[in-house]
C-alpha cells in the first residue's frame, strides 16, 4: 500500500532538493557570470553577483589567442574513441565473468579495480617512455588508448553489474535455438542491456573529457584537448580569471548540452525501448 505524502511534505522535499541543486551548480553558475566579467570586476572585494557590466570581451580574447574548434574537436575524437575502444573490449569481458565465472572471477574484479587505486604519477614515466619510443606521443591515439586503459575497470565493473541482473536462462534458451557466440552478445545481450551500456557511455565520456594529468602531460599542441586548453589560461605572467572562466565555459559548454540532451532523449529514449 503507498505511503501517503501531505502537501507540507511535499513541498519541503521539493525546496530541499532545490538547495542542494542549486548549491552543486553554483560553481559552475559563478563561472559562468565570470566569463562575462572584466578582469577587474572579477576580482573585486566584495564579489559581484549580477549586477556588473556585462562584456563579451573575453570571449573575443580566448577565440583569438586559441583555435577552440580544434581543442574541441581534439576532446570529441579523444573521449569518443576512448569510450568506443573500451565498450568494444568491455561488454565480452564483462559477458564472461557474468555468465561463465571462473573461480578467480572475484579476484580479477578486485584486481581491475584496485589498479584505480594506484597513482597515475607512478606509471607517467614508464608509459611516457614507450610513447616516445612508439611515436605516439602528442598524438591523437595514444591518449585515446591511454584513456580507454585507465577507464576500462570502471566500464567492465558497471556493465558486469548490469549483465549480473540479465536471466542466463534467456541466454541459454538463444543457445539452445542455435545463436552463435557473436550472435548471443549482438542480438540477444546488448539489446537488453542498453539502458546500463548507454549510462556506462556517458560516464566515460565524462570521466575521459574531463580527464586533465594525462592530457597535460601526453600532448603539447597536436592533439591536445578542452584540458589543455583551460590550462594555458594559467601562466607565470598571473592568473586571468575573467578570461579562464569564458574558456572553462566553452569548455564546459558541450558538456552541459550532453547531458541535457541525455537526459532528454538518449536514456529515456533508450530505457523506455528496452522496457516495451
Amino acid at each position: 500500500m503507498a505511503r501517503s505524502t501531505t502537501t507540507r511534505r511535499k513541498t519541503i522535499n521539493t525546496l530541499a532538493a532545490w538547495t542542494v541543486g542549486l548549491l552543486i551548480f553554483f560553481p559552475i553558475l559563478w563561472t559562468i557570470l565570470t566569463s562575462f566579467k572584466t578582469e577587474a570586476t572579477a576580482i573585486a572585494d566584495p564579489p559581484v553577483f549580477l549586477f556588473f557590466d556585462w562584456t563579451l570581451e573575453n570571449y573575443a580574447v580566448v577565440q583569438e589567442r586559441s583555435d577552440y574548434m580544434r581543442f574541441l574537436w581534439n576532446s570529441v575524437i579523444i573521449a569518443g574513441g576512448s569510450t568506443l575502444l573500451g565498450i568494444l573490449v568491455a561488454v565480452p569481458a564483462a559477458w564472461s565473468m557474468a555468465f561463465v565465472p571462473s573461480k578467480r572471477t572475484k579476484d580479477i574484479l578486485l584486481w581491475m579495480l584496485s589498479t584505480k587505486m594506484l597513482p597515475a604519477v607512478g606509471v607517467l614515466y614508464p608509459i611516457y617512455i614507450i610513447f616516445i619510443e612508439a611515436g605516439l606521443l602528442d598524438t591523437r591515439i595514444g591518449l585515446t588508448l591511454v584513456l580507454m586503459l585507465i577507464n576500462l575497470p570502471i566500464i567492465v565493473w558497471m556493465l558486469y553489474t548490469y549483465f549480473r541482473e540479465i536471466p542466463g536462462e534467456i541466454l541459454e534458451a538463444a543457445r539452445m535455438d542455435g545463436a552463435t557466440l557473436k550472435e548471443e552478445i549482438l542480438y540477444i545481450l546488448t539489446p537488453m542491456a542498453i539502458p546500463g551500456i548507454a549510462s556506462t557511455v556517458l560516464l566515460n565520456i565524462i570521466l575521459a573529457w574531463n580527464e586533465a594529468f594525462w592530457t597535460l602531460n601526453l600532448t603539447a599542441a597536436k592533439a591536445a584537448p578542452l584540458t589543455a586548453f583551460i590550462a594555458s589560461y594559467s601562466s607565470p605572467e598571473g592568473l586571468f580569471y575573467a578570461k579562464l572562466s569564458a574558456a572553462s565555459t566553452m569548455a564546459i559548454a558541450p558538456v552541459l548540452i550532453l547531458g541535457w540532451f541525455s537526459q532528454k532523449q538518449l536514456v529515456r529514449g533508450l530505457t523506455f525501448g528496452a522496457v516495451k
